[in-house]
């Protein structure tokens, strides 16, 4: 997972681990996999849930109300609200989006997918993403998922990072190259 073991770190891949095993043991993952992905995408788009998330003097009776209701509302898994009513219980709510990342990628490794990041120097489309990603996960041979981002100062061009390989077919890589080779002859 990840080089540096911090506490957060390493609780945070526990805690998914034994999501993941207890999904696995229920036949629930596909499905806790969907209310992850819907309860990450809430996690990183809305910041005043996140501040409460990480909000350290929020009562334990609060958190819990408020995942109650996000689990009616959101139909969530049994399974997985009561899950999260554990991490509440044990204080460890403020490491929900690592622990909800973590068991994405260890459901994924599970299918085979490998996470990759394109980085790009302006908005792709979803077809343009679409296309990149069929051709890459052809080209190795395994279902590659990406996660986007946007570096304006590529100029033009992308970057693809798999692992600790890097694909850089940017403009400003280019001209670096260029001004290598000119300060070498």
């Amino acid at each position: 997972m990840s080089g540096i073991k911090t506490f957060s770190n390493e609780t945070s891949e526990r805690y998914a681990l034994a999501l993941f095993e207890l999904a696995n043991e229920k036949s629930e993952l596909e499905d806790i996999e969907k209310n992850i992905l819907f309860l990450l995408e809430i996690c990183n788009s809305n910041s005043e849930f996140k501040s409460f998330l990480k909000n350290p003097t929020n009562q334990i009776e609060l958190q819990s109300k408020v995942f109650i209701e996000i689990s009616k509302i959101m139909k969530l898994n049994k399974s997985f609200s009561n899950f999260l009513q554990l991490i509440i219980d044990k204080r460890r709510i403020f490491f929900l989006d690592k622990i909800l990342e973590k068991f994405i990628k260890l459901s994924s490794k599970r299918k085979g997918k490998i996470d990759a990041t394109l980085i790009s120097s302006k908005n792709l489309s979803q077809d343009e993403r679409n296309i990149i990603s069929q051709e890459i996960s052809k080209a190795i041979k395994s279902n590659i998922e990406f996660t986007f981002k946007i570096d304006k100062s590529l100029i033009s061009g992308i970057k693809i990072q798999v692992g600790s390989l890097l694909i850089d077919t940017s403009v400003r890589n280019k001209l670096k190259r260029i001004k290598q080779l000119m300060t070498e002859n």
